[in-house]
């Protein structure tokens, strides 16, 4: 069963300073620290697929992002970008009783994974499809489509995602976008992502805050690695090289048969992934 912790942060761009945040997680496993971070409208269950696999080596934490899953918004006039978020994120882990973690992120997840570990608050690095990578056409293509994702979730009742959830015809309708193989994900789990895509606070903010990024630093010291999925349809793959050549000592994998999330297309797979680049 998911935890909540609460902790206070410094906000640099808020007009009141001091700020108390609730973060909800899931923690199980034991061995060293890794911190497990979904990308925009998703929640931590994103990477249920993978959490057996990965607790068997590691002390596994699976955040809600602030804004996101059952993880309260920032506070008014706090601001989403990674000038706030970051540091937030090595709060929770600070209140946790864990530091330096190994972080593994997907999208918006990946992007903060390699801003934590830029920042000297990560001991490795795994990046999945991480956000930032983009031109600008293509981050108007990604943006363009979360957004029309996000409308089609709100329009639909509970009931209509139900029914939707019960066929692959459905699932495919509601996740083909992020997921490749959206048959594997259940009717259950895809009835819940699509109800975290539909009610996130922080997505509108999260989007606004992202228009002007673009990751072009290295990340040295550390290890990491970025994984890309052949069958990406949101971020396309061509942007992993890009990430090489900002990171030149980074490990670029190639994923596969996977999409955007490939936590649910190949689950050994990013297991492994992440526990070697953890390694």
């Amino acid at each position: 069963m998911a935890s909540k912790v609460s902790f206070t942060i410094d906000s640099p761009g808020s007009r009141g300073g001091s700020h108390t945040l609730s973060v909800v997680y899931e923690r199980l496993g034991a061995g060293e620290p890794l911190l497990l971070l979904h990308g925009i409208g998703h929640h931590w269950q994103a990477w249920e697929p993978v959490l057996p696999v990965l607790a068997a080596e590691r002390d596994v934490i699976a955040v809600d992002l602030p804004g996101f899953g059952m993880s309260p918004g920032l506070p008014d006039g706090v601001s989403y970008d990674l000038t706030t978020v970051v540091p937030a994120l090595g709060a929770l882990c600070e209140a946790l009783g864990v530091e330096q973690p190994h972080v593994a992120g997907n999208s918006l997840g990946g992007l903060l994974a390699l801003e934590l570990g830029r920042a000297g608050l990560a001991r490795s690095v795994t990046a999945l499809a991480p956000a930032g990578f983009w031109t600008e056409s293509e981050r108007r293509y990604a943006f363009g489509t979360l957004l029309a994702m996000r409308r089609g979730a709100r329009m639909m009742t509970l009931p209509m995602i139900d029914r939707l959830s019960r066929t692959a015809a459905g699932r495919a309708a509601l996740t083909s976008t992020i997921y490749a193989r959206p048959g594997r994900r259940s009717p259950e789990a895809v009835v819940a992502e699509t109800l975290a895509l539909r009610e996130a606070a922080g997505f509108h903010q999260t989007l606004v805050a992202g228009r002007d990024v673009v990751f072009t630093h290295d990340v040295p010291g550390l290890p990491v690695t970025v994984g890309w999925g052949t069958r990406d349809r949101l971020l396309l793959r061509r942007q992993g090289v890009r990430a090489k050549h900002a990171i030149p000592g980074a490990r670029l994998v190639r994923l596969p048969g996977c999409g955007h999330v490939p936590m649910n297309d190949d689950p050994a797979l990013v297991a492994r992934v992440i526990l070697d680049g953890s390694r």
